[in-house]
């Protein structure tokens, strides 16, 4: 087996990504979650310390999984952190779209990296960060989808946010 890198913005984490990362893991030895460091989006509802932070929580009771955070080009860190594989999430075409102009840039500059898909579990089809926060943001019930630490998290920013 080998190592893998699983990148992402993780703005925050949910139950989503979880699910990827776990049957990931099964399939590696180390699976290294890679939270990406971009202080000029701003789009971003936490920052990359709470987003490493929150990763980390929810990542916890998987022993060969590490969270890192990053702001260099993805090719660069899984060959920095020993990563033959990089694994991406597909939850419907649109992504795979996406998804497979990243691969190709990603072969173009390190031939000796490849991507794995996961198709998304389907419990969590219809889910993304975006819907997540939108959904807590407005008062509604996201306990299904996310971690307890982010859903602490949300709580507390949007109480903040309605003050």
């Amino acid at each position: 087996m080998a190592n893998a890198l699983y990148p992402g913005s993780f703005d925050p984490i949910h139950n989503g990504h979880v699910d990827i990362v776990e049957r990931a893991a099964r399939l590696f030895d180390e699976l290294v979650v890679a939270v990406y460091d971009n202080p000029s989006s701003k789009r971003l509802l936490f920052s990359t310390e709470e987003r490493l932070a929150l990763t980390q929580s929810s990542l916890s009771h998987l022993p060969n999984v590490r969270v890192i955070s990053y702001s260099s080009l993805t090719v660069d860190i899984a060959k920095e952190v020993g990563a033959a594989t990089i694994v991406r999430g597909l939850r419907a075409t649109s992504d795979y779209e996406y998804e497979s102009q990243l691969a190709l840039t990603n072969r173009a500059l390190a031939p000796d990296i490849d991507v794995v898909c996961f198709i998304t579990s389907l419990r969590y089809a219809y889910l993304s960060a975006s819907i997540l926060k939108e959904v807590a943001a407005l008062g509604g019930d996201v306990t299904r989808w996310a971690p307890p630490a982010v859903l602490a998290a949300l709580a507390s920013r949007f109480s903040e946010a309605r003050r």
